[in-house]
């Protein structure tokens, strides 16, 4: 297919992603906030903009610049706001090979966001995010064709999907500051699988290995690179009997191997580290998916990367 279309439906696939992944961030900090008062502020607000998701941040911030920064602010493609404008313009762009839903479905959530009130952040932002996030890709999956342009659409949803799961383990994970694993198996969406897999039983080291390592849990760090492995094996089948030459296949299978066959007490000894060597191997991974199949030249500002 034509590079410009895959890298559009590979972009909608992130940055649907992202949206939802940003939301999920965010709402761990609403929800620290508003389960233990005596939690500093700043310094929360001050890890989850710096710490988490990379971004220069002055001293003094606090939830009202988390939501200016990551909520609203439509410059920033790391934002909410942001990353449906841009899922919106890559969806244009690939309108020919979108189904008419999937196209209505992002056009019609970038119009309605543009709508909702921009004070300050609530949960019915987040949790309205969470849900078109959803719908998106339960259309995409439902009416389109399981051709290359949809390996190509999961191909970057599975990307983000296991950036922002690991953003999100690597903030539990902080000795200091961090919200509590309960707050993080919510915000994942993961509370209910991980209590009927655990038969209720609940601890700090269970939640972040699972959150890691489930191989069944959609939203794990393993099932998310797993299924970014299978798109790029469908999208171009070894030839060889010896080796991988897909650079971006190889960078996300050793990740997942060095994670899923070491012992669980050594990732837990140094999760956020284990975490951002997941966030380093998924960036190595874009860029390999990008020299080999999407346009020669410089990247659209659109599609500036997160990781």
């Amino acid at each position: 297919m034509l590079s410009r279309i895959a890298e559009s439906l590979f972009w909608i696939g992130r940055y649907v992603e992202r949206a939802d992944g940003t939301a999920r961030i965010v709402d761990v900090l609403r929800l620290q906030l508003l389960e233990d008062p005596g939690t500093d502020e700043e310094a929360a607000a001050g890890t989850v903009l710096s710490v988490i998701m990379g971004m220069q941040t002055p001293e003094g911030v606090g939830m009202a610049e988390v939501g200016s920064q990551l909520v609203f602010n439509r410059t920033n493609s790391s934002s909410i706001a942001g990353s449906w404008l841009a899922a919106r313009e890559n969806a244009r762009r690939a309108r020919e090979t979108l189904s008419t839903e999937l196209w209505e479905a992002i056009n019609t959530t970038w119009h309605r966001w543009n709508s909702m009130g921009r004070h300050a952040v609530t949960e019915r932002h987040l949790s309205w995010v969470r849900e078109r996030a959803a719908l998106v890709s339960g259309i995409a999956d439902s009416t389109m064709s399981h051709d290359d342009a949809w390996e190509f659409l999961v191909l970057g949803r599975s990307l983000e999907r296991a950036d922002m799961t690991a953003r999100l383990v690597a903030n539990g994970g902080l000795p200091q500051g961090g919200p509590s694993w309960t707050t993080v198996l919510s915000s994942c969406g993961a509370q209910q699988a991980f209590m009927r897999s655990h038969r209720g039983l609940l601890s700090d080291e269970m939640a972040a290995l699972f959150l890691v390592l489930d191989r069944e849990f959609p939203r794990s760090v393993i099932f998310a690179l797993a299924q970014a492995e299978r798109r790029l094996m469908k999208l171009s089948p070894e030839a060889e009997r010896i080796g991988v030459s897909d650079e971006a296949r190889r960078q996300l299978g050793r990740i997942r191997t060095s994670l899923e066959y070491r012992a669980p007490e050594e990732i837990l000894a140094d999760l956020p580290g284990q975490m951002l060597r997941v966030m380093e191997a998924v960036m190595a991974s874009a860029q390999s998916i990008a020299e080999r199949y999407f346009q020669a030249g410089p990247t659209p500002v659109w599609t500036e990367e997160l990781v």
